[in-house]
Protein backbone atom coordinates (compact mmCIF):
# COMPACT_ATOMS: atom_id res chain seq x y z
CA UNK A 1 0.00 0.00 0.00
CA UNK A 2 1.16 3.19 -1.08
CA UNK A 3 0.18 6.56 0.44
CA UNK A 4 -0.04 10.03 -2.20
CA UNK A 5 -0.33 13.28 -0.80
CA UNK A 6 -1.69 15.45 -3.86
CA UNK A 7 -1.52 19.14 -3.98
CA UNK A 8 -3.75 20.42 -6.49
CA UNK A 9 -5.04 24.16 -7.66
CA UNK A 10 -8.61 24.76 -6.66
CA UNK A 11 -9.72 24.44 -9.90
CA UNK A 12 -8.55 21.15 -10.74
CA UNK A 13 -9.88 19.59 -7.44
CA UNK A 14 -12.94 18.07 -8.30
CA UNK A 15 -11.44 16.42 -11.56
CA UNK A 16 -8.72 14.96 -9.37
CA UNK A 17 -10.86 13.38 -6.67
CA UNK A 18 -12.99 12.23 -9.32
CA UNK A 19 -9.90 10.44 -10.76
CA UNK A 20 -8.75 9.06 -7.19
CA UNK A 21 -12.30 8.09 -6.32
CA UNK A 22 -13.35 6.40 -9.50
CA UNK A 23 -9.82 4.42 -9.18
CA UNK A 24 -10.55 0.73 -7.52
CA UNK A 25 -6.91 0.45 -6.70
CA UNK A 26 -7.57 4.09 -4.47
CA UNK A 27 -9.56 4.35 -0.98
CA UNK A 28 -8.90 6.18 2.10
CA UNK A 29 -9.61 9.45 0.51
CA UNK A 30 -9.94 12.92 2.08
CA UNK A 31 -10.20 16.25 1.08
CA UNK A 32 -8.62 18.97 2.74
CA UNK A 33 -9.90 22.60 1.24
CA UNK A 34 -7.64 25.38 1.16
CA UNK A 35 -4.68 23.39 3.30
CA UNK A 36 -1.85 23.84 1.17
CA UNK A 37 0.33 27.06 1.03
CA UNK A 38 3.47 26.43 -1.23
CA UNK A 39 2.08 25.66 -3.71
CA UNK A 40 -1.32 27.21 -2.54
CA UNK A 41 -4.09 25.15 -3.14
CA UNK A 42 -6.02 21.96 -1.42
CA UNK A 43 -4.86 18.60 -0.41
CA UNK A 44 -6.01 15.14 -1.53
CA UNK A 45 -4.75 12.23 0.71
CA UNK A 46 -5.28 8.82 -0.83
CA UNK A 47 -4.21 5.16 0.10
CA UNK A 48 -2.98 3.33 -3.22
CA UNK A 49 -2.33 -0.52 -3.95
CA UNK A 50 0.99 -0.61 -5.43
CA UNK A 51 -0.29 -2.36 -8.60
CA UNK A 52 -2.58 0.27 -9.47
CA UNK A 53 -0.34 2.81 -8.48
CA UNK A 54 1.18 3.75 -11.95
CA UNK A 55 -2.32 4.03 -13.73
CA UNK A 56 -3.58 6.61 -11.06
CA UNK A 57 -0.13 8.61 -11.52
CA UNK A 58 -0.54 8.29 -14.87
CA UNK A 59 -3.46 9.69 -14.58
CA UNK A 60 -2.94 13.01 -12.26
CA UNK A 61 0.19 14.09 -14.72
CA UNK A 62 -1.80 14.47 -17.21
CA UNK A 63 -3.83 17.02 -15.48
CA UNK A 64 -0.44 18.64 -15.74
CA UNK A 65 -0.61 18.17 -11.57
CA UNK A 66 3.31 17.89 -11.07
CA UNK A 67 3.58 21.07 -12.97
CA UNK A 68 0.90 23.32 -10.98
CA UNK A 69 0.69 21.20 -7.54
CA UNK A 70 2.56 17.95 -6.17
CA UNK A 71 2.37 14.69 -5.80
CA UNK A 72 3.87 12.57 -2.98
CA UNK A 73 4.19 9.32 -2.56
CA UNK A 74 5.55 6.95 0.70
CA UNK A 75 4.55 3.21 1.86
CA UNK A 76 2.61 2.43 4.87
CA UNK A 77 3.98 -0.27 6.51
CA UNK A 78 0.56 -0.79 7.86
CA UNK A 79 -2.69 -0.78 7.08
CA UNK A 80 -6.20 -2.55 8.95
CA UNK A 81 -8.46 -1.42 6.27
CA UNK A 82 -11.79 -3.24 5.04
CA UNK A 83 -11.70 -0.68 2.03
CA UNK A 84 -7.92 -1.25 1.70
CA UNK A 85 -8.49 -5.09 1.35
CA UNK A 86 -11.16 -4.58 -1.20
CA UNK A 87 -8.88 -2.64 -3.44
CA UNK A 88 -6.33 -4.99 -3.46
CA UNK A 89 -8.67 -7.41 -4.43
CA UNK A 90 -10.13 -5.13 -7.11
CA UNK A 91 -6.57 -4.31 -8.45
CA UNK A 92 -4.45 -6.96 -10.75
CA UNK A 93 -1.77 -9.06 -9.73
CA UNK A 94 0.49 -9.00 -6.24
CA UNK A 95 1.76 -5.62 -4.64
CA UNK A 96 5.06 -7.39 -3.96
CA UNK A 97 5.15 -7.59 -8.14
CA UNK A 98 4.47 -4.52 -8.82
CA UNK A 99 6.41 -2.14 -10.82
CA UNK A 100 6.07 1.64 -9.58
CA UNK A 101 7.83 2.95 -12.77
CA UNK A 102 7.73 6.96 -11.05
CA UNK A 103 9.30 5.08 -8.00
CA UNK A 104 11.90 3.22 -9.31
CA UNK A 105 13.09 6.15 -11.41
CA UNK A 106 13.78 8.36 -8.30
CA UNK A 107 15.49 5.50 -6.74
CA UNK A 108 18.00 5.17 -9.31
CA UNK A 109 17.69 8.69 -10.58
CA UNK A 110 19.42 9.47 -7.40
CA UNK A 111 22.88 7.28 -8.40
CA UNK A 112 23.25 8.69 -11.70
CA UNK A 113 25.19 11.97 -9.74
CA UNK A 114 29.17 11.72 -9.83
CA UNK A 115 29.19 13.00 -5.80
CA UNK A 116 31.84 13.25 -3.32
CA UNK A 117 30.49 10.59 -1.62
CA UNK A 118 29.94 7.92 -4.31
CA UNK A 119 33.71 8.75 -5.48
CA UNK A 120 34.49 8.21 -1.73
CA UNK A 121 32.51 5.07 -1.83
CA UNK A 122 33.98 3.40 -4.56
CA UNK A 123 37.33 4.96 -4.14
CA UNK A 124 37.44 3.10 -0.22
CA UNK A 125 35.63 -0.39 -1.85
CA UNK A 126 38.63 -0.04 -4.80
CA UNK A 127 41.33 0.14 -1.86
CA UNK A 128 40.03 -2.85 0.09
CA UNK A 129 40.06 -5.07 -2.49
CA UNK A 130 43.56 -4.72 -3.80
CA UNK A 131 44.32 -4.97 -0.34
CA UNK A 132 42.37 -8.34 -0.55
CA UNK A 133 43.53 -9.63 -3.82
CA UNK A 134 47.00 -9.28 -3.14
CA UNK A 135 46.62 -10.91 0.32
CA UNK A 136 44.21 -13.48 -1.22
CA UNK A 137 41.98 -12.77 1.35
CA UNK A 138 37.92 -13.74 0.05
CA UNK A 139 36.84 -11.91 2.71
CA UNK A 140 38.47 -8.70 1.92
CA UNK A 141 36.88 -9.17 -1.80
CA UNK A 142 33.30 -9.77 -0.25
CA UNK A 143 33.50 -6.32 1.96
CA UNK A 144 34.70 -4.32 -1.11
CA UNK A 145 31.60 -5.96 -3.17
CA UNK A 146 29.01 -4.75 -0.45
CA UNK A 147 30.83 -1.00 -0.11
CA UNK A 148 31.20 -0.65 -3.76
CA UNK A 149 28.30 1.65 -5.08
CA UNK A 150 28.44 0.75 -8.70
CA UNK A 151 25.24 -0.92 -8.64
CA UNK A 152 22.69 2.09 -8.37
CA UNK A 153 24.37 3.99 -11.87
CA UNK A 154 24.28 0.32 -13.37
CA UNK A 155 20.39 0.20 -12.35
CA UNK A 156 19.87 3.67 -13.40
CA UNK A 157 21.34 2.85 -16.94
CA UNK A 158 18.21 -0.21 -17.16
CA UNK A 159 15.75 1.90 -16.72
CA UNK A 160 16.65 5.35 -18.61
CA UNK A 161 17.12 2.75 -21.62
CA UNK A 162 13.30 1.37 -21.15
CA UNK A 163 11.76 4.37 -20.24
CA UNK A 164 13.29 6.49 -23.19
CA UNK A 165 14.85 8.72 -20.77
CA UNK A 166 18.52 9.33 -22.69
CA UNK A 167 19.61 12.25 -19.87
CA UNK A 168 19.59 9.24 -16.97
CA UNK A 169 21.75 6.82 -18.93
CA UNK A 170 24.96 9.30 -20.32
CA UNK A 171 24.75 11.03 -16.46
CA UNK A 172 25.25 6.83 -15.37
CA UNK A 173 27.14 6.24 -17.56
CA UNK A 174 29.70 9.50 -16.74
CA UNK A 175 29.36 8.63 -12.92
CA UNK A 176 30.15 4.79 -13.42
CA UNK A 177 33.01 5.66 -16.25
CA UNK A 178 34.70 8.60 -14.52
CA UNK A 179 34.47 6.95 -10.78
CA UNK A 180 36.22 3.77 -11.97
CA UNK A 181 38.48 5.93 -13.35
CA UNK A 182 39.10 8.29 -10.12
CA UNK A 183 39.45 5.45 -8.32
CA UNK A 184 41.07 3.04 -9.80
CA UNK A 185 43.88 6.09 -10.34
CA UNK A 186 44.09 6.41 -6.62
CA UNK A 187 44.41 2.67 -6.17
CA UNK A 188 47.66 2.79 -8.47
CA UNK A 189 49.00 5.84 -5.92
CA UNK A 190 48.08 3.66 -3.23
CA UNK A 191 49.52 0.36 -4.05
CA UNK A 192 52.79 2.26 -5.11
CA UNK A 193 52.73 3.64 -1.75
CA UNK A 194 52.26 0.59 -0.04
CA UNK A 195 55.34 -0.59 -1.74
CA UNK A 196 57.35 1.84 -1.12
CA UNK A 197 56.70 1.82 2.85
CA UNK A 198 56.98 -2.24 2.21
CA UNK A 199 53.70 -3.23 3.54
CA UNK A 200 53.43 -5.39 -0.56
CA UNK A 201 55.05 -5.85 -2.89
CA UNK A 202 54.61 -7.61 -6.99
CA UNK A 203 55.53 -11.21 -5.50
CA UNK A 204 52.36 -11.07 -3.88
CA UNK A 205 50.81 -10.31 -6.53
CA UNK A 206 52.58 -13.00 -8.94
CA UNK A 207 52.34 -15.88 -6.64
CA UNK A 208 49.60 -18.58 -7.03
CA UNK A 209 45.89 -17.10 -5.44
CA UNK A 210 43.95 -19.91 -5.14
CA UNK A 211 41.06 -17.81 -3.81
CA UNK A 212 40.91 -15.24 -5.95
CA UNK A 213 42.50 -15.62 -8.69
CA UNK A 214 38.61 -16.01 -10.38
CA UNK A 215 38.82 -12.35 -10.58
CA UNK A 216 40.85 -12.32 -13.85
CA UNK A 217 39.87 -14.98 -15.23
CA UNK A 218 36.88 -14.72 -16.73
CA UNK A 219 34.24 -17.44 -18.32
CA UNK A 220 31.22 -18.35 -19.42
CA UNK A 221 30.10 -18.63 -15.83
CA UNK A 222 31.36 -14.92 -14.83
CA UNK A 223 28.65 -13.98 -17.58
CA UNK A 224 25.98 -16.35 -16.40
CA UNK A 225 26.55 -15.38 -12.48
CA UNK A 226 26.64 -11.19 -13.43
CA UNK A 227 23.83 -11.88 -15.57
CA UNK A 228 21.59 -13.36 -12.56
CA UNK A 229 22.93 -11.22 -10.40
CA UNK A 230 21.57 -8.57 -12.61
CA UNK A 231 17.89 -10.30 -12.33
CA UNK A 232 18.06 -10.09 -9.05
CA UNK A 233 19.45 -6.42 -8.61
CA UNK A 234 16.52 -5.26 -10.80
CA UNK A 235 13.60 -7.23 -9.44
CA UNK A 236 15.18 -6.39 -5.67
CA UNK A 237 14.65 -2.58 -6.43
CA UNK A 238 11.47 -2.87 -8.28
CA UNK A 239 9.70 -4.98 -5.85
CA UNK A 240 10.17 -3.36 -2.79
CA UNK A 241 12.67 -6.94 -1.78
CA UNK A 242 15.07 -4.64 -0.68
CA UNK A 243 16.85 -6.94 1.09
CA UNK A 244 18.13 -9.18 -1.61
CA UNK A 245 20.55 -5.90 -2.92
CA UNK A 246 23.05 -7.27 -0.04
CA UNK A 247 23.11 -10.58 -1.78
CA UNK A 248 23.51 -9.15 -5.23
CA UNK A 249 26.27 -6.90 -4.52
CA UNK A 250 28.27 -9.95 -3.35
CA UNK A 251 27.84 -11.89 -6.29
CA UNK A 252 29.22 -9.11 -8.43
CA UNK A 253 32.89 -8.72 -9.26
CA UNK A 254 33.29 -5.16 -10.72
CA UNK A 255 34.89 -3.77 -7.89
CA UNK A 256 36.99 -6.41 -7.23
CA UNK A 257 37.95 -6.54 -11.07
CA UNK A 258 38.82 -3.34 -11.40
CA UNK A 259 41.35 -3.08 -8.48
CA UNK A 260 42.46 -6.13 -9.64
CA UNK A 261 43.22 -4.58 -13.09
CA UNK A 262 44.56 -1.41 -11.23
CA UNK A 263 47.19 -3.11 -9.33
CA UNK A 264 48.07 -5.34 -12.03
CA UNK A 265 48.81 -2.29 -14.00
CA UNK A 266 50.45 -0.43 -10.83
CA UNK A 267 52.93 -3.43 -11.00
CA UNK A 268 52.96 -3.63 -15.19
CA UNK A 269 51.40 -7.11 -15.07
CA UNK A 270 49.56 -6.53 -18.64
CA UNK A 271 48.16 -9.62 -18.98
CA UNK A 272 46.68 -9.44 -15.48
CA UNK A 273 45.58 -6.24 -16.47
CA UNK A 274 43.40 -7.33 -19.25
CA UNK A 275 41.97 -10.48 -18.05
CA UNK A 276 40.70 -8.36 -14.75
CA UNK A 277 39.33 -5.49 -17.42
CA UNK A 278 37.66 -8.15 -19.39
CA UNK A 279 35.98 -9.61 -16.00
CA UNK A 280 34.97 -6.21 -15.59
CA UNK A 281 33.37 -5.68 -19.20
CA UNK A 282 31.49 -9.20 -18.45
CA UNK A 283 29.84 -8.10 -15.48
CA UNK A 284 29.23 -4.70 -16.25
CA UNK A 285 27.23 -6.05 -19.98
CA UNK A 286 25.53 -8.81 -18.11
CA UNK A 287 23.87 -6.85 -15.20
CA UNK A 288 22.63 -4.35 -17.66
CA UNK A 289 21.03 -6.78 -20.49
CA UNK A 290 19.52 -8.81 -17.06
CA UNK A 291 18.22 -5.60 -15.97
CA UNK A 292 16.77 -4.09 -19.09
CA UNK A 293 15.46 -7.85 -20.22
CA UNK A 294 13.75 -7.64 -16.25
CA UNK A 295 12.30 -4.80 -16.83
CA UNK A 296 10.42 -5.56 -20.31
CA UNK A 297 9.17 -9.00 -18.83
CA UNK A 298 8.25 -6.57 -15.79
CA UNK A 299 6.26 -4.19 -18.32
CA UNK A 300 4.68 -7.11 -20.71
CA UNK A 301 3.36 -8.94 -17.79
CA UNK A 302 2.02 -5.67 -15.56
CA UNK A 303 0.07 -4.64 -19.39
CA UNK A 304 -1.23 -7.82 -19.94
CA UNK A 305 -2.53 -8.66 -16.56
CA UNK A 306 -4.27 -4.65 -17.05
CA UNK A 307 -5.93 -6.05 -20.10
CA UNK A 308 -7.16 -8.96 -18.40
CA UNK A 309 -8.68 -6.85 -15.65
CA UNK A 310 -10.19 -4.63 -17.40
CA UNK A 311 -12.12 -7.26 -19.60
CA UNK A 312 -13.26 -9.02 -16.63
CA UNK A 313 -14.79 -5.40 -14.93
CA UNK A 314 -16.67 -4.47 -18.53
CA UNK A 315 -18.09 -8.23 -18.06
CA UNK A 316 -18.95 -7.74 -15.20
CA UNK A 317 -20.36 -4.53 -15.75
Amino acid sequence: MLHVRIITPPDCTERVVDLVCGADAATHVVVLPGAAREPAGDVVLCDVVREGANDLLSALRELGIEQSGAISIEDVDLSLSAAGKRAAVAAPGHGVDAVVWEEIEQKTGEETRLTVTYLTFLTVAMLIAGIGVLLDQPILIVGAMVVGPEFGPLAAICVGLIRGHWSIVRRSAVALGAGFLAASAVTVLATWALTWIGLVDKSMLLRERPLTDFIWRPDALSWIVGFLAGVAGMLSLTSAKSGALVGVLISVTTVPAAANAAVAAAYGVGHEAAGSAAQFAVNVGAIVTAGVLTLLAQRWWWRGRGRVAGRVRGSTA
